[in-house]
């Protein structure tokens, strides 16, 4: 029997590390942003075409490269960072142009010219499939070209399930600002499709974040600085009142690379814990610095996950920084944009400044009558105060044993003992309805329980074409993130199938012009942001078609939430539409509606 073992071709072992390092065109976008950058690069321009399927190409007037460099960039193993096992524990730049340009050219058709400022000539390469087609010298301006055309042409497979233009551009958009986040030192340009997207100057990090997401932006913006022996915190953080339903702009960085750590994540959100409400989520551009040797970034490999040895410390400076800076800062005005933001107290100068002091009067007596004044709520007299209090309760006594007879009444939610008609419901702690039944006892969870309802009636217009929009007598502006812009305007035909009118109104900003007509004394922008975000929550775990899945997601958004106190004819209502419903004891998002205790289970417990 012959060997059966043997190694693979370098095209072939190419192409399976590039299905590790470039996933979409937002992949290799993130590898080849990052090697300009380790360039010395100042200027950085993007320029995709069809969202990087037909043309990535990235320019910067960094060092530029020797001819041999240019060849040897494209090779597999092939780096200028790492000399030994013992320089992937302090990195501290990305890898120039490093690992990641084989697994490029390995499944696109890529022409590379680079020139270094000493040289009068640069050098043009060209490469399919990892295949070197031609280099020769050329004429070019200093730095570097890089241009990507057809990602996958020659893996059909992996090019038919790339998602659509607008899903791509997001992920696109989110590594474009993951990068250029941390570089506020560098100019950045963006053009999709002969149109520029984002046009950036070399700036400091509190301007880039405002010319990134918006010049509204820097009102919101609330200073981070807190430093020990394990690590540096610096950054901004949002105010609570500028918290949004989606979430968008939370970053963290760790020694300037993008991380994705839910567990930091959740150091934050306890900061804000009792200050936004719930479903509303904090804003937060956060730098870690640590030393590397105490970091492990190598457990991935788009580096976007990594582990820290100090992770309960971190975690405890994080939430105290963010404590701090909102307590400090949050109160304070922002006239300046560059305005250190920091408390600024005033005294009228025609006054006196007065040492503040306690007194105490040494005459009280705790045992004298009439010591405090009476504290009254109107002018009745004490006889009339006490004859009225029964009236502040309903009747509907319960039962005292023996003769004695109750010195009040009580009423527990609505009346269960409906005698004409046969059904009584009450509510237990805003979120529950209870009733009777042969069996026993019904609970229904009011918020899955309208949720069901309202999915099956939105499908049932659809489907019956009866959807209709109720025009805003002020049409309402909502500015987005740039994502979240590329999902709207991707959604616009689906929004209208189901009553949200939407125009885009330039840059990231949507104006919706009418709401669906079920829809009452509803917050639109909210609403609209909470769909954004729960679309791509849904999207990340369930595999149904875009329009079921913003069906699911209005339904979630416009059904009553917990808390919200219902009278006996609204339950009554409730229950009669989930039990006309095709699907009644589950909701669309998959949570019971419905639970039965029955007299048995009741009467277990009390034995």
């Amino acid at each position: 029997m012959s060997d059966i073992i043997r190694l693979l071709p370098d095209s072939v072992a190419n192409q399976i590390a590039a299905g590790e390092v470039v996933q979409r065109p937002a992949s290799a976008i993130k590898e080849m942003l990052e090697n300009a950058i380790d360039s010395g690069a100042d200027a950085i321009e993007l320029i995709v075409k069809d969202s990087g399927k037909t043309l990535i190409q990235v320019i910067d007037n960094g060092c530029g490269m020797s001819p041999t460099d240019a060849r040897m960039s494209f090779e597999r193993h092939a780096t200028s960072k790492i000399k030994e096992a013992a320089d992937l524990f302090k990195i501290h730049t990305f890898g120039f142009r490093g690992e990641a340009l084989a697994s490029i050219a390995a499944i696109a058709q890529v022409e590379l010219k680079s020139r270094r400022h000493e040289d009068e000539l640069g050098t043009h390469i060209i490469i399919e499939g990892s295949a070197v087609k031609s280099q020769q010298p050329c004429a070019c301006s200093a730095g570097t070209s890089i241009s990507v055309k057809n990602l996958f042409y020659n893996v059909p497979a992996r090019r038919n399930f790339l998602k659509s233009d607008q899903a791509e551009m997001r992920h696109i958009l989110d590594e474009f600002h993951r990068v250029v986040l941390v570089n506020p030192q560098i100019a950045f340009t963006l053009n999709s499709n002969g149109k520029i997207i984002f046009k950036l100057p070399a700036t400091n990090l509190k301007l880039r974040i405002s010319n990134v997401f918006g010049a509204n932006f820097h009102e919101r913006l609330l200073p981070v600085n807190q430093e020990s022996n394990v690590v540096k915190i610096s950054g901004f953080v949002g105010k609570p009142d500028s918290a949004r339903r989606t979430k968008g702009e939370q970053f963290f960085f760790a020694n300037n690379r993008f991380i994705k750590h839910p567990y930091l994540n959740h150091a934050v959100e306890e900061a804000f814990s009792e200050l936004i409400p719930e479903g509303y989520f904090p804003t937060y551009f956060l730098f870690l610095e640590v030393d590397p040797a105490s970091i492990d970034i190598n457990i991935h490999p788009t580096k976007t996950e990594v582990n820290f040895q100090e992770h309960q410390v971190i975690y405890a400076m994080i939430r105290s920084a963010v404590k701090q800076a909102i307590g400090r800062f949050s109160f304070s005005s922002t006239l300046d944009f560059e305005t250190e933001q920091s408390f600024q107290t005033y005294f009228p100068k025609d006054k006196p400044l007065v040492e503040p002091g306690i007194h105490v009067n040494t005459g009280y007596n705790p045992f004298a009558k009439n010591n405090q004044p009476e504290l009254r709520l109107s002018p009745k007299t004490e006889k009339e105060d006490i004859a009225g209090w029964e009236k502040l309760f309903d009747t509907g006594s319960l039962p005292m044993p023996g003769n004695q007879q109750p010195a009040a009444t009580l009423t527990i939610g609505a009346d269960f003992n409906q005698e004409q008609t046969g059904r009584g419901f009450m509510q237990l702690n805003g979120r529950f309805v209870v009733t009777r039944v042969k069996s026993g006892l019904m609970i229904i969870d009011q918020q899955a329980a309208h949720e069901r309802i309202l999915f099956e009636k939105l499908t049932e217009k659809i489907e019956l074409k009866r959807v209709h929009s109720q025009q805003l007598l002020f049409p309402v502006t909502v500015n987005l993130s740039a994502p979240d812009a590329e999902l709207a305007g991707e959604l616009k035909n689906d929004f209208a199938s189901v009553g949200f009118q939407i125009e885009h109104f330039g840059g990231n900003s949507f104006i919706i012009q009418g709401v669906p007509a079920e829809l009452k004394d509803e917050n639109v922008q909210a609403l609209f942001e909470s769909v954004l975000e729960t679309f791509k929550h849904n999207q990340l775990g369930l595999k149904i078609d875009k329009q079921q899945n913003l069906l699911r997601s209005m339904a979630r958004n416009m059904a009553i939430k917990p808390g919200k106190v219902l009278v006996s004819e609204e339950m009554q209502s409730l229950v009669d539409d989930l039990f006309a419903c095709q699907v009644s004891n589950i909701s669309p998002s998959g949570k019971n509606t419905i639970l039965m205790i029955g007299t048995d289970e009741i009467e277990k417990r009390f034995s």
